[in-house]
């Protein structure tokens, strides 16, 4: 890796020092990790490398939030940093009697980020099947209500569908399209001639992009998958994944290239 890395010995420690990591996101969660990651010591490279087109449907889209913002809704649910990017790109309303259900801890950091509130974030399993697991707790049991579920284009109504059967009233939207986004000539230059050391993964989608745009990583460049089932997807595109993080946040997955950076030192 480039660079010495200071261990950790006191409030002043910066684990990361001399490390280059690309962060694969832009906008406010971005923003937030390359922030933890220069607080450790890094110089982070905000290279997104994915971004949401319009769904095909956006009158639907439109309606479903006007419908929102007039209170129709007893719960939102979330399950991606991207939705909260459409959610802010549109200027959404959430009402404060609207309950916003994320699927995970870096959906959750994206909502609150732009302004947002999250109200549940499954404690264990982070993903729609474990947000469906815990939604009967969550709501106390009470039903039916009235629940948007905003999704990709690509996603499998997981959720939806399981609200549904339990009796809910569910409004299935798709909120955008997923589409890449080209990475400077420079940033694949220096990740191809081993001068990243670290890439985040965040998503399926993400890691397409990384193989595609980058690929292949060399060996000495740290490759970090936010979670198991992001690293399941990365391996269908033939990403390698060196680390995982143990939980399905940017404070873990940061935490999980410090560990291994301390690990290498």
């Amino acid at each position: 890796m480039t660079g010495a890395i200071n261990l950790p010995g006191g409030s002043g420690a910066k684990p990361l020092a001399g490390w280059r990591v690309l962060v694969p996101r832009g906008g406010p969660w971005g923003d937030a990790v390359a922030a933890a990651l220069r607080a450790r010591g890094a110089s982070p490279v905000v290279a997104p490398m994915i971004n949401f087109a319009p769904a095909d449907d956006q009158p639907a889209l439109e309606a479903a939030l006007a419908k929102l913002a007039a209170g129709e809704f007893d719960w939102l649910t979330v399950t991606s940093a991207t939705t909260v990017d459409v959610l802010s790109s549109y200027g959404a309303v959430i009402p404060e009697s609207t309950k916003v259900a994320a699927v995970g801890e870096t959906t959750a950091a994206a909502l609150v980020a732009a302004g947002y509130h999250a109200d549940i974030v499954p404690s264990e399993d982070n993903s729609a099947r474990g947000l469906l697991e815990e939604w009967t707790a969550a709501t106390d049991g009470a039903g039916p209500l009235r629940v948007l579920a905003l999704r990709s284009a690509i996603a499998k109504q997981v959720l939806s569908i399981g609200l549904a059967r339990i009796g809910h009233h569910v409004e299935a939207v798709v909120a955008y399209r997923t589409v890449g986004v080209p990475v400077a000539q420079k940033v694949v230059d220096d990740v191809r001639a081993g001068k990243v050391d670290a890439i985040l993964v965040t998503s399926g989608s993400v890691a397409e992009q990384v193989q595609a745009q980058l690929g292949p990583i060399p060996d000495r460049t740290l490759v970090a998958a936010i979670g198991p089932q992001t690293q399941k997807d990365a391996s269908k595109f033939g990403l390698r994944v060196d680390v995982v993080a143990e939980e399905r946040s940017a404070e873990s997955l940061i935490d999980a290239v410090v560990n291994a950076a301390i690990a290498h030192a």
